[in-house]
């Protein structure tokens, strides 16, 4: 079987892949599960260590002489604007004897319309008695203070309607003098005439009781708005417990900090552009994926997991040493974000060799993670500079490294052909493209890919199927060589050069 990275044309693919998207924001739980954590942690800390302050709460009714049926709430907004000026504030300072600022008072406080005509008024304080004399000395300034207006306000109206009644009576006693002054005659353009200015003074009498009646009633009227606007609600603390607000504040912490992770993993995932599922990595790489094995953790297994991976690295040993016993030339493991992993299966690799003959680790990782996970018994680690000097019956298995800083010109040291360890999500796609770039120019085949930690719920095609004749940059032949075992080397068509010429190709 071969392989190639001949993909479907881009038009294609999808402006954002949520498969992928999901995979990769759910393997980056750590991050979301952290900040929901600290969201949850901190939220009950503020419940706990800021505490809010004392609260008071009452309730004023309030009647308003232009009350209407349909009114929108426009008299109860004037009310809390009303409400929250240093004038009412200053009056309920007063009330209280305080010699706080009424620009200071006016941010301790706030009102609330409820209906057309029911305002509540909540104020704090620095104890809970405090906070109760400030929402009754708010309450009953602010009621002083509308009963003043409703009653300048009808005093208004009603000297208005005086004063026309005063000057109704001014033209009425005109008329009284002009009906007095004229003499009785027949001339009938008199009569009419006196006839007129009866009429007039009638019409005058009348609207001057008219006049007379609107004044009672609009100075009358006044009692009832007074009587109308009460206190309906006492002034009374509002009861604070610890317990549930720290629960409140922790289930809102909670909300935003896992909102606040999943997006910033979200942001972060397609920022990146870190592939995670096998068919992103392997038309990356221009190779299949062989094998996955689950990155090896820091605490200790269960038994059942220890046996899964045991299993599993059996599993790869066996295929490698396979690999590694039918090739002509030695092959070498190249790691990209699991070197520790990679030391390991080159070692196993290499165990299960020994009984055929002598084999040698030639060691190209930077560090010393690969000596310091030998064991006394396994086969001899060298380093790339001592790798000349191993001798040509001697097999050797190359380990090295394909991360940024790469001197790619010595992988064709450690092998003629490699196997990719790569672990998921950690090289973005323009990364493991640029690897499968610089492979091919230094004619290094890949014969695969084994994923590190791949995601468990992958259930995508990580495996090329089209044919190297197809490839975009085309096949090459190797030409032959000996390799440390004196066979002959057979020719060989590199899947690596199956690559994309450009990214967009790639994905």
């Amino acid at each position: 079987m071969t392989t190639s990275t001949t993909t479907e044309p881009s038009s294609a693919a999808p402006l954002l892949d949520l498969h992928a998207l999901v995979v990769a924001v759910r393997r980056r739980r750590r991050l979301w599960s952290s900040l929901a954590l600290l969201g949850l942690l901190a939220g009950g800390a503020v419940a706990v260590l800021l505490p809010p302050a004392p609260t008071a709460v009452t309730k004023v009714l309030v009647a308003h002489k232009e009350d209407q049926p349909n009114d929108t709430g426009t008299l109860i907004r004037t009310d809390v604007a009303l409400l929250g000026t240093t004038r009412i504030a200053e009056k309920a300072l007063k009330a209280l004897k305080s010699p706080e600022r009424p620009e200071d008072f006016i941010q301790e406080y706030r009102g609330t319309g409820l209906t057309n005509n029911l305002l509540q008024i909540d104020v704090t304080g620095d104890s809970d008695a405090q906070a109760v004399a400030r929402a009754k000395a708010l309450a009953d300034a602010f009621i002083a203070d509308h009963v003043s207006r409703m009653r300048e306000a009808a005093k208004a109206d009603a000297e208005a309607l005086l004063d026309q009644r005063d000057r109704m009576r001014d033209e009425l006693a005109q008329v009284n003098k002009a009906i007095g002054d004229r003499s009785p005659e027949s001339d009938p353009e008199a009569s009419a005439s006196i006839e007129s200015l009866f009429a007039r003074r009638a019409e005058l009498n009348s609207r001057i009781a008219d006049f007379d009646q609107r004044a009672a009633q609009a100075r009358t009227g006044t009692p009832r708005l007074t009587a109308g606007t009460l206190i309906v609600d006492g002034p009374r603390a509002v009861p604070h417990s610890l317990p549930r607000a720290a629960v409140t504040n922790a289930a809102i912490g909670l909300v935003l900090g896992l909102v606040l992770g999943l997006a910033l993993a979200a942001v972060g995932t397609v920022v990146a552009d870190r592939p995670v599922l096998r068919r992103d990595i392997a038309a990356n790489l221009g190779a299949s994926v062989v094998a996955e094995l689950r990155r090896l953790p820091r605490r200790p297994l269960v038994p059942w997991q220890r046996r899964r991976t045991r299993a599993a690295h059996e599993r790869l040993t066996t295929t490698l040493a396979r690999t590694v016993r039918g090739s002509a030339e030695p092959v070498s493991l190249l790691e990209l974000g699991c070197a520790h992993s990679t030391s390991v299966i080159a070692l196993n690799v290499a165990r299960a060799l020994t009984a055929e003959g002598p084999v040698v680790v030639v060691d190209g990782l930077p560090g010393t993670g690969l000596a310091g996970s030998r064991k006394p018994d396994d086969p001899a680690v060298v380093s790339g500079e001592g790798a000349a000097d191993v001798p040509h019956q001697t097999r050797r298995i190359g380990v090295g490294s394909v991360a940024s800083g790469t001197a790619w010109t010595d992988l064709q040291h450690l092998g003629g052909r490699t196997v990719l360890v790569v672990r998921a999500g950690h090289g973005s796609a323009a990364w493991l493209h640029t690897v499968a770039r610089q492979l091919a120019d230094q004619r290094i085949a890949v014969l695969g890919v084994v994923l590190i930690d791949p995601d468990p719920r992958d259930r995508t095609d990580g495996t090329l199927w089209d044919g190297l004749d197809t490839a975009l940059r085309g096949p090459y032949e190797r030409p032959a060589r000996h390799n440390g075992t004196g066979l002959p080397h057979r020719t060989v068509r590199s899947a690596a050069a199956l690559v994309p010429d450009n990214d967009q190709e790639a994905r």
